[in-house]
């Protein structure tokens, strides 16, 4: 599902780009975009579901759009680099006129071609196609990055407004729950410290709906900072998000970020880049060729007996080469790629240190929601509603307490409120999970990515 999601993100692009006004900011869409925003935006203000968040986000985001436009940066940068050199054309006029034995020479034009040994384009187009590799990937990452932030703040706002509903439920009871001790005081089956539990357990819950919606108002303005809207605009009901299982175990988990996980193919990728950087650098150190032509005009010799050839224009061809004659500037180009090599070396055991040591984290904190989510479920909640029954009918029948009576009710709603916030740990978890895991975790792919292998010098 989460692998789906992500790839919704990338349908737009290549899009064409031109003006328009988007709240605050000016950002560049075409009429196809701002089509799709505008039906985005009606659904929005009803309903939130992440494909729209995601598509929504795609289009409009800053960081995916410097992003797109980097990548766009490095493709032309590869078609430019392995390109030949522009010729030079370079004309000469003579104001006095070169005075020869065939005749004066008042100007002359040479068109020339600089030609590189043979290897160093291809071996620049194969260092430029890395760097293209690599501009992608940050893409991908970003993009990555930009859906786990819009997927948790869902999850978060999903559990918002189930504890605002659990909230206002005990709210109404609590307030029936006042109003029964206050009649009870009244006829002295209640204590006034009764009165004072109630009155203080119907103000906690009041300030909790309040403090919960305040938290609903900034988690919808996060949201819209990751779309680039207006920190109010308008966003509806969260649509509740199915509990996921998880196929994988967690050595499954290591494997498949070492396959998928962006910042560990970036730093494979520039370990290869460096390879063909050193390739690259030796065909530096090679010469480079020039191919020209030269055509000289020469007028008639003012002379009483000019040769037999005079006045024939002049028609040469060129050759030449640079001479790699700084032995140390050329050497420091492969010390400089074989140092950039074995930086990106150790990036990438850094990075995979990293990684293992955040899933770890992120698999226990997963497995302890799981075990949460359990026992609120199965046991404490359902306990906790017998005992309100039961405290109730104590009460009643003048067995038990009504200050026991609220306290199990209390105990009874914490445990709710508990119940929703591990399901949505578990949910912003295991979507933190499939980050650096880059698949989805609850279904196994079919066929799974073969590990990138170093490419050897």
């Amino acid at each position: 599902m989460v692998k789906i999601l992500y790839l919704i993100l990338f349908f737009s692009i290549g899009l064409a780009t031109a003006g328009f006004c988007f709240n605050e900011a000016k950002v560049s869409l075409d009429s196809s975009e701002i089509k799709i925003l505008e039906e985005i935006e009606t659904r929005l203000s009803l309903q939130i579901i992440l494909p729209d968040l995601l598509n929504y986000a795609y289009i409009t985001n800053p960081a995916i759009k410097a992003s797109k436009q980097d990548w766009k940066i490095s493709i032309e940068n590869y078609n430019l680099g392995k390109s030949y050199p522009d010729p030079t054309l370079m004309t000469t006029y003579y104001p006095a006129p070169i005075e020869t034995r065939l005749g004066p020479q008042d100007w002359n034009i040479s068109l020339s071609q600089q030609i590189p040994f043979p290897g160093l384009l291809s071996g620049r187009g194969k260092v430029l196609e890395a760097q293209t590799r690599i501009s992608k990937l940050n893409l991908d990452k970003i993009v990555k990055n930009t859906a786990v932030s819009l997927m948790t703040s869902l999850h978060e706002l999903v559990y918002i407004q189930k504890a605002v509903q659990i909230a206002e439920s005990n709210f109404n009871l609590a307030k029936k729950l006042l109003k029964t001790s206050e009649n009870f005081y009244a006829t002295d089956k209640a204590l006034f410290y009764d009165i004072s539990k109630a009155r203080a357990q119907t103000a906690q819950i009041q300030y909790d709906i309040l403090l919960l919606k305040e938290l609903e108002q900034a988690e919808k303005a996060f949201i819209n900072s990751i779309l680039s809207r207006a920190p109010g605009a308008p966003l509806g009901s969260a649509k509740n998000l199915s509990l996921r299982t998880i196929a994988y175990s967690v050595d499954e988990i290591y494997q498949s970020s070492i396959d998928h996980q962006e910042d560990v193919l970036i730093a494979l990728e520039t370990i290869n880049k460096s390879n063909e950087q050193i390739k690259l650098s030796r065909f530096e150190n090679l010469p480079t060729f020039r191919l020209g032509l030269f055509y000289a005009s020469v007028g008639e010799p003012d002379v009483p007996t000019p040769p037999p050839d005079a006045g024939d224009d002049a028609v040469g061809i060129q050759f030449g080469f640079n001479i790699p004659l700084w032995y140390q500037k050329n050497k420091s180009r492969t010390l400089k790629a074989l140092a950039v090599k074995e930086k990106a070396r150790a990036n990438k055991i850094d990075i995979t240190n990293k990684t293992k040591a955040m899933i770890s984290r992120l698999w226990f904190k997963l497995q302890n929601s799981k075990r949460l989510i359990t026992l609120y479920k199965d046991e404490l909640i359902p306990q906790s509603l017998k005992s309100v029954q039961t405290a109730e009918t104590w009460f009643r029948n003048g067995e038990g307490s009504f200050s026991d009576f609220l306290e199990v009710q209390a105990t009874a709603y914490n445990f709710q409120l508990s119940l929703a916030r591990a399901t949505a740990d578990y949910s912003k978890t295991l979507v933190k999970l499939e980050q650096l895991a880059g698949v989805s975790l609850d279904k196994k792919s079919i066929s799974p990515k073969e590990s990138k292998e170093e490419v050897a010098p």
